[in-house]
């Protein structure tokens, strides 16, 4: 996703959000791009402003230690079987009923083959995938 600021030729400035700049540019050539005012299709990408805040050394926070906040894998193991319904090799089915309404929504965990994944996400099914290490070796 990109966000473009864009001015139209009366002066009139706006925010176009766009998947990337061939959208811009494909929608602009279209003349489907109009100024929210005055609905001038003659658009034009114009600087953005922003600020970066720069501080002294001395304001800085200090650096945790790289260990500080460190999860194991055997933490992440046990959130996820303590937070997550294990639907083993029915991840996809799961999904897709919890996409359509049809099963509770809750947070699952299982398998999944490529196809599936390949699948879910043609439907628009978000997952995220987490490696789980075994702990017994």
């Amino acid at each position: 996703m990109i966000v473009y600021d864009l001015s139209c030729s009366n002066g009139h400035c706006f925010e176009g959000w766009f998947e990337d700049r061939k959208a811009f540019e494909a929608q602009e050539k279209k003349g489907l791009i109009a100024c929210p005012v005055c609905s001038d299709t003659s658009v034009q990408v114009v600087p953005s402003t922003f600020g970066i805040k720069v501080g002294t050394l001395t304001d800085r926070p200090k650096a945790a230690s790289p260990h500080q906040d460190a999860v194991t894998p055997e933490q992440v193991v046990s959130f996820l079987e303590a937070n997550f319904e294990n639907v083993g090799s029915g991840f996809a089915k799961e999904a897709l009923k919890m996409h359509y309404d049809v099963a509770e929504k809750r947070n699952i965990r299982g398998t999944s083959t490529e196809a599936e994944e390949k699948m879910l996400e043609k439907e628009g099914i978000k997952f995220f995938k987490v490696p789980v290490p075994r702990l017994d070796s």
